[in-house]
């Protein structure tokens, strides 16, 4: 079945105890055992709840993998998977990551003897140098947060499985619908599903799917055992929002490919991040494995005080930490989804005062360009190159 079909048709499309095209909410911490040497398929929600299977099951389909799991966040999801690796091995990561990842890896991760390497994950020499005795995993996020550079995961997965690594891929931004990263030799996939799979700016919720079965064995091992599990009412959102995800993200798709152009365009804005843009360095690598190139993109005003004026001046996009909603979402990354990782650190990544980031909803676009046309005619003078030159020496 083709992704528009199989989203609403396949697994778990409906409860096959009453036939209710909608999953019911079991809420339910426990579960009668009639017979104590035929233990049922549920016994204790924690370790298993019919409609977190439901969506578990459904997210394994539409990655193409064996195994789903269904977490209280998209952090929770990340930190779990990490808790694959044992003390001592190393994991080389992409270097922009998202902010929240940042801080796991380098402020929880690091106390448990995992050592880490953030590289720049576009270059696969870069992934292949980095590689050591001791490494066990490399993890990459694709298009990154917020500079959206692309890694070719399929070239990262060919040197990965010369070395007997695991592959891990957030794959947020591009979500199933656009991008399957297991489908290209990754081994575990990771969604924060409070963003486009769920869609409404009214859950917090994260997924992993494992490529196969004994790997997933070891995910629910941990799933289990640290129980940050997705709650049954999250989960019902989140099954409610996944049906309509192709739809939203065609029209989102859109609206980005066409407000990055225009701004691309635009006297005011020094520079556009999005990979439907024909200069952008990964533009060719992300047509080759994803369908499509998304709604989110980011955009540089060329200081704080400037993106500031912008924010208070903007009246339809809503301005807060998240993505992948229905409204228009403006995001500050400095002080919101990467104020956790150090201005060096920032501003070595391309994180600078000025960018800012957006994540198109389903608003009509030209009332998108009106509004953002109007904010821009208020921004304060462009620093001038030696103002700027000398910001980023003090950054």
């Amino acid at each position: 079945m083709n992704f528009a079909t199989k989203v609403l048709h396949g697994t778990s499309c409906f409860d096959p105890v009453t036939g209710a095209s909608s999953v019911p909410i079991y809420q339910a911490s426990t579960f009668h055992q009639a017979d104590l040497d035929q233990p049922p398929a549920f016994d204790y929600a924690r370790s298993g709840n019919p409609t977190r299977a439901a969506l578990e099951e459904a997210i394994a389909g539409l990655e193409g993998g064996e195994r789903g799991f269904a977490f209280a966040s998209g952090m929770a999801a990340i930190s779990s998977v990490f808790m694959l690796f044992s003390a001592g091995d190393h994991v080389i990561v992409a270097e922009d990551v998202y902010g929240g990842t940042f801080r796991f890896l380098t402020r929880v991760l690091s106390r448990m003897g995992i050592s880490v390497t953030f590289v720049d994950a576009s270059s696969t020499d870069a992934v292949r140098a980095a590689i050591t005795p001791e490494t066990k995993g490399i993890y990459l996020e694709t298009p990154s947060n917020p500079t959206l550079k692309v890694t070719d995961i399929a070239a990262v997965c060919r040197i990965a499985k010369q070395q007997d690594l695991l592959v891990i891929v957030d794959n947020t931004f591009m979500t199933p619908y656009y991008q399957r990263p297991l489908e290209l030799g990754a081994d575990v996939v990771i969604h924060s599903a409070t963003k486009f799979i769920g869609g409404h700016s009214d859950v917090v919720a994260g997924l992993a799917v494992t490529r196969d079965a004994a790997l997933g064995e070891q995910l629910y091992f941990i799933q289990n055992g640290m129980g940050a599990i997705l709650g049954v009412q999250d989960c019902w959102l989140v099954m409610r929002g996944l049906k309509t995800l192709k739809a939203r993200l065609d029209v989102s798709t859109n609206t980005a490919d066409q407000l990055a152009h225009w701004l691309e365009a635009h006297p005011e804005i020094t520079h556009v991040y999005y990979t439907g843009l024909q200069d952008h360095p990964g533009h060719q690598i992300q047509a080759s494995q994803s369908s499509g190139h998304g709604a989110v993109l980011s955009f540089d005003v060329g200081s704080r005080e400037r993106a500031k004026a912008l924010f208070d001046r903007v009246k339809l996009p809503i301005v807060a930490v998240s993505l992948g909603a229905v409204e228009t979402i403006l995001s500050y990354p400095v002080t919101m989804s990467h104020a956790a990782m150090p201005a060096e650190e920032r501003a070595a990544r391309g994180i600078t005062d000025g960018l800012i980031r957006l994540s198109a909803g389903l608003e009509d676009v030209n009332d998108l360009i009106e509004d953002l046309k109007q904010a821009l005619e208020y921004l304060p003078p462009l620093p001038k190159i030696e103002e700027q030159k000398e910001a980023f020496s003090r950054a």
